[in-house]
């Protein structure tokens, strides 16, 4: 690049003194006809114009970010794409989109063994899918340097009318593993030069960086989901061993209640087992916790009163299965007097961009001391387990911003608050209808 420079310079100087000298003659020699006088001035003018934009297009600093803005724009528009991982579909994808933004002849993207992804001119007959017959791309993958090909022969393409005759292969890498390559063809070895090698590797840089934050990003939901599915694994058995309590409880009192109490619990509970991990509507969720009281009203009688007071619009919101239960039980569990009724309310309403999902509570409340630590993981023997839960499942469901809000008046009562995001709550519903 530098000797080209230094020969456009050379070229562009000697133009200008040629119709310096002859612009000069005609000014000196005033017999000169007036159309060269003006052909001269003219022409010097041109070349003097030509060699300020040729100076300024061919600066490194101008090449540079033309390079990098390109590059860019490639990345982000593959994006989307590699986010999936390198897969058939989104190496042709990616390959398309460089086709489009640069001049070579075609782009390959290849995994260790097969191409992934091709486009451009001998699109043919280099097919998708088939093993890689190119000893230069086994050799990149192998020790991670970039290779660039003079000749058909190089190439390897077996079929005699292809058009392609010389190429740029780069590594691509994810995690500091090879994981395939970036192919640049060109249908002839003259257009092989510095700008178009530097591009292929930026690219394929870039590139490589994009599959590792994709692989990253499904390691990370796959964690939460993991973390998701153990915490609904410990809240299942919570709620089993105290139900069954509260009917060995019956038995000793009402055996027939208690065998009936049974059967209904079997079946709620192969209701639940149904759920998993996945998010169920905020009125199924309504229909755990009236059948959960049902046992709990069976132990205590008419001491439990329970109200609803849930907007309309709110009962198909997705939640995840088994976060009201666990507060109601809560309610209960902690919030009953010695002597007295304990009257428990549930709502649900929209407040500031968020769901607001309540169960309050006329109960004993938590003392001042200790409300702080109420969503510490096993404070409370018990109620820190369930409220913790609930409040990681909220946040690993529906962000940070989510999660339990606890309030409470020492002898007079609790406010457990779930608070989701409106948004989010909006984006999982839309995808349980997708």
């Amino acid at each position: 690049m530098h000797t080209r420079r230094i020969i456009v310079d050379s070229l562009l100087l000697f133009g200008v003194t040629v119709l310096a000298m002859v612009t000069a003659y005609v000014l000196v020699v005033s017999t000169a006809p007036q159309w060269l006088l003006t052909t001269a001035l003219s022409g010097l003018a041109t070349v003097a114009m030509g060699s300020v934009v040729a100076r300024f297009v061919s600066r490194p600093d101008h090449l540079r970010a033309q390079q990098s803005h390109l590059i860019l724009e490639i990345a982000n528009e593959s994006l989307s794409y590699l986010r999936k991982g390198l897969t058939e579909d989104t190496a042709g994808a990616v390959c398309r989109i460089i086709l489009g933004e640069t001049e070579v002849a075609a782009v390959a993207i290849t995994d260790t063994e097969r191409v992934l992804g091709f486009a451009g001119i001998g699109e043919n007959h280099h097919a998708v899918g088939g093993p890689i017959i190119t000893r230069a791309t086994r050799d990149a993958i192998l020790d991670g340097q970039h290779r660039i090909l003079h000749t058909k022969d190089e190439i390897g393409c077996p079929q005699p009318g292809c058009m392609l005759r010389a190429a740029i292969v780069v590594p691509l890498e994810q995690m500091g593993i090879r994981v395939g390559t970036l192919k640049f063809y060109y249908t002839t070895p003259r257009l092989l030069n510095e700008t178009q090698v530097a591009l292929a590797e930026g690219l394929a840089k870039l590139l490589s960086t994009q599959l590792e934050l994709a692989e990253l990003e499904r390691q990370t939901q796959l964690a939460t989901r993991m973390e998701l599915k153990a915490l609904q694994a410990q809240i299942n058995p919570h709620f089993l061993f105290n139900t069954i309590n509260t009917i060995a409880m019956l038995i000793r009192t009402d055996s027939d209640r208690a065998r009936d109490l049974l059967r209904q619990f079997a079946a709620f509970y192969r209701r639940t087992l149904e759920a998993g991990d996945q998010l169920i509507t905020l009125d199924r969720e309504l229909e755990y916790v009236r059948q959960y009281l049902v046992f709990e009203c069976a132990r205590f009688g008419d001491r439990i009163n329970v109200s609803e007071d849930m907007a309309p619009d709110l009962l198909e919101l997705p939640v995840p299965a088994f976060v009201l239960q666990p507060l109601v039980e809560n309610a209960v569990k902690h919030g009953m007097r010695a002597e007295g009724a304990l009257n428990i309310t549930l709502s649900a309403r929209r407040d500031d961009g968020f769901v607001l999902i309540s169960v309050a509570d006329d109960g004993v409340g938590i003392s001042r001391r200790n409300l702080p630590r109420v969503l510490e993981p096993g404070f409370g023997k018990g109620l820190g387990i369930a409220l913790k839960n609930v409040d990681d499942r909220l946040k690993g469901y529906f962000g940070g911003e989510s999660g339990l809000v606890v309030q409470s008046w020492e002898g007079e009562g609790t406010i457990v608050t779930m608070q989701i995001v409106s948004g989010e709550a909006s984006e999982y519903s839309r995808a349980g209808e997708a």
